[in-house]
């Protein structure tokens, strides 16, 4: 069994708020197309949204970002194709709103996964070096088996990206894929 995790790909992280730009905006038509095909295959495809609340001064991002993925603002919405792809296969889709880097921290992202005996995850979204990266981390001190579609990431820090793709594979032993690509795990 598998899952796509989707991680982040909202306005605010594309075009508003925390912007990753062109990158971002450059891998918009295969993160719909994964998600399309997952939802279809009938495998685990999970939201994993960023959730803030304005002037959180207690939670640990508040000095190091400006203020993004507020509840209820345009800027949380699935951006693009990917909020057509959404809305084509809602009932097919586990939206998680989580509030920490990792779609792990604080959320029952393993508790979906485990009941459903899922080890196969493919990662998708936005920042490669961020979300993307602490999702990685844990879900390898979890055991499970990781893809990460290089081609559906992306950062507005290029030598992050490079950096995560890198530690992707060399440390945590993750397949990265492009295209078509079938891992090998």
């Amino acid at each position: 069994m598998r899952a796509l995790i989707v991680i982040d790909y909202t306005v605010d992280f594309v075009l508003g708020k925390l912007p990753c730009g062109q990158p971002g905006i450059d891998i918009e038509g295969r993160i719909a197309a994964l998600t399309r095909e997952f939802a279809a295959a009938g495998d685990l495809v999970v939201m994993a949204v960023d959730l803030h609340d304005e002037a959180d001064v207690h939670h640990p991002e508040y000095k190091l970002f400006p203020p993004h993925n507020l509840r209820g603002t345009e800027g949380r919405r699935l951006y693009g194709e990917l909020d057509d792809a959404y809305r084509e296969w809602k009932d097919a889709v586990y939206w998680m709103d989580k509030t920490r880097y990792s779609a792990f921290c604080g959320t029952d992202l393993e508790l979906q996964l485990r009941s459903r005996g899922i080890r196969e995850l493919h990662l998708i979204g936005v920042c490669t070096d961020i979300c993307v990266l602490h999702t990685a981390v844990d879900a390898y001190n979890k055991s499970f088996d990781i893809i990460v579609h290089e081609d559906a990431v992306a950062s507005f820090n290029p030598a992050g990206h490079e950096w995560a793709l890198g530690h992707f594979k060399h440390t945590l032993g993750a397949a990265v894929v492009r295209g078509g690509e079938q891992a090998a795990l």
